[in-house]
């Protein structure tokens, strides 16, 4: 950052747009915002009410589109449920592909499909930069990814298969789960359901990469994934819920290697964006 804010005169500029009250939403736009600034990134939210139409979002994506100090565009999702499936798809498309720092825009996806993307989606690029940093070989591994989602399962695929993965995608109608999973080298839990990935789709040796981030609600869950006499108990009664991820905590037992929830691909998703973010500042000068 500090290079390009002396060859430049600027900071690079990451805008969010924030539509909604959503909770979890508040908590990872605050996230984005502190650790940007950190690094010496300019981050600005331009936050708008739950109630906005799709028009009056897209009129501040146009308006960032458009604006010279802002080099990437993050348009925080899941947007309200008003926008619906087709406004939101409206919104995404309408992102500059040159500032979509998610790496979500159609263009951007096509440059993934070939193997050419600058601006990746930024939890699966961050998978591959913590295997990468940790010494796990991928090449000539069989990559297991379970979800198909457009912002982690598929383009985690893509990502794999580039680095010379066998690759294989599971989903609810994937038969003889398990079977499969249990013949990943590297598994990849990306499906929203708490601790659905069990000791008994895990080979031994495997390396979990735990994407979830589930809120839960229930003591006797919590007790159930850590035991009654885990900190994470009486942290559960202090705040009264968790967040956990999509793999057991029992499954760390089997696996060689174990991303924790949370702490571990969450930070490393942020760290991408703000990387995206250079890259871009970086392109358009």
């Amino acid at each position: 950052m500090a290079a390009f804010a002396a060859a430049h005169g600027r900071s690079p500029g990451l805008h969010i747009v924030l539509v909604g009250d959503d909770p979890a939403s508040h908590i990872y736009v605050r996230n984005k915002e502190r650790a940007g600034t950190e690094a010496g990134l300019i981050v600005r939210v331009h936050r708008l009410p739950a109630e906005a139409t799709v028009d009056q979002v897209l009129a501040q994506v146009q308006a960032l589109n458009a604006d010279p100090a802002c080099d990437g565009i993050l348009v925080q999702a899941p947007l309200p449920a008003g926008i619906g499936k087709h406004g939101t798809e409206r919104v995404f498309d309408a992102i500059d592909p040159r500032k979509d720092v998610d790496g979500l825009h159609p263009h951007n996806v096509g440059l993934l499909v070939q193997g050419r993307a600058a601006l990746k989606p930024c939890t699966p690029s961050g998978v591959i930069e913590l295997l990468d940093r940790l010494g796990h070989p991928i090449a000539g591994k069989h990559a297991v990814v379970i979800g198909r989602s457009e912002i982690v399962g598929k383009p985690m695929a893509l990502l794999l298969l580039q680095r010379d993965a066998t690759v294989t995608i599971c989903h609810s109608k994937t038969p003889d789960l398990k079977d499969t999973c249990r013949r990943a080298d590297i598994l990849v839990a990306a499906i929203g359901r708490p601790g659905f990935v069990t000791t008994d789709f895990v080979k031994p040796g495997a390396v979990v990469i735990d994407v979830g981030i589930n809120r839960v609600d229930s003591r006797d869950a919590v007790v159930g994934f850590f035991g009654a006499d885990h900190p994470r108990v009486a942290d559960f009664d202090k705040k009264g819920s968790a967040v956990v991820g999509d793999v057991h905590p029992a499954v760390a037992q089997v696996a060689s290697a174990m991303t924790p929830v949370p702490g571990g691909v969450g930070p490393l998703t942020i760290a991408m964006l703000l990387k995206n973010t250079l890259t871009a500042a970086t392109a358009r000068g």
